[in-house]
């Protein structure tokens, strides 16, 4: 098991300078190594899943310590007030999002855990919230689509007063709710259409946040793409088994 001191050793020898010129520009503060997600997954692919470890690391304040310990976290050991606390210590929006996607959308009670994490005045803590929807709209398949369809009507109404980063997470949300099923892919498509173009300060950085029916249609075409192919490979599968026709 590795100790606090070895891992942030390691992760000090690991970072570059062009990296944390990089994650300033998107809004991670000192103290950061500047350690590459390549390098903080091999790192935590090592290391394992360690609650201890994960709690260690985050308490040191350390961007690129507390990325990992996200990776590291036992997810099944963070109690309700714990993903609060961490949540509220995250002031940036990449590791909001490496936040929920490691940890806060492994434990249960994720529709909840949105609701009220989405009612926050505090934008990166709606973010969270919104990252938590594209969760819910890509894994769990027991939510009926009326629960999306108030959302969508929910991003419509507030996107124009919502933070920055949260405009952002809510473009992803329609995007994800979008691709869910094909009743869906409409409403949101009319609603992206409605909201018009969703403005995000990316600061000195090249990325954007891209335009939900675009984006929606492409998925819908890639996935239609894919599901051809295979069609076609297992047609052609059968056409070289002469057995192939007994058997259906």
């Amino acid at each position: 098991m590795a100790s606090v001191a070895e891992t942030m050793a390691r992760l000090e020898a690991a970072g570059t300078e062009q990296n944390r010129r990089v994650y300033r520009r998107h809004g991670a503060r000192d103290p950061l190594f500047g350690v590459s997600f390549a390098e903080l997954r091999k790192t935590a692919k090592s290391l394992g899943r360690d609650d201890d470890l994960a709690r260690g690391l985050w308490s040191t304040g350390n961007y690129d310590a507390r990325l990992l310990a996200c990776l590291v976290a036992e997810a099944g050991r963070m109690s309700e007030a714990d993903l609060d606390a961490w949540l509220a210590a995250c002031d940036a929006y990449v590791l909001v999002d490496t936040f929920v996607a490691e940890v806060a959308s492994r434990v249960p009670g994720i529709r909840e855990r949105s609701e009220r994490w989405r009612s926050s005045a505090r934008d990166l803590t709606a973010q969270a919230g919104w990252d938590l929807v594209g969760v819910l709209a890509l894994q769990d398949r027991q939510l009926e689509d009326a629960f999306f369809t108030g959302l969508l009507a929910t991003i419509e109404r507030e996107m124009p007063s919502a933070g920055n980063r949260t405009r952002h997470a809510m473009n992803a949300a329609v995007i994800a709710i979008g691709v869910r099923d094909a009743d869906l892919k409409a409403q949101a498509i009319e609603t992206a259409r409605r909201i018009g173009p969703v403005v995000v300060d990316h600061g000195q950085t090249g990325c954007v946040t891209p335009a939900a029916e675009p984006y929606i249609r492409r998925t819908w075409a890639h996935q239609a793409a894919r599901a051809a192919a295979r069609t076609a490979k297992r047609t052609a599968a059968a056409g070289r088994d002469p057995a192939a026709g007994a058997r259906g």
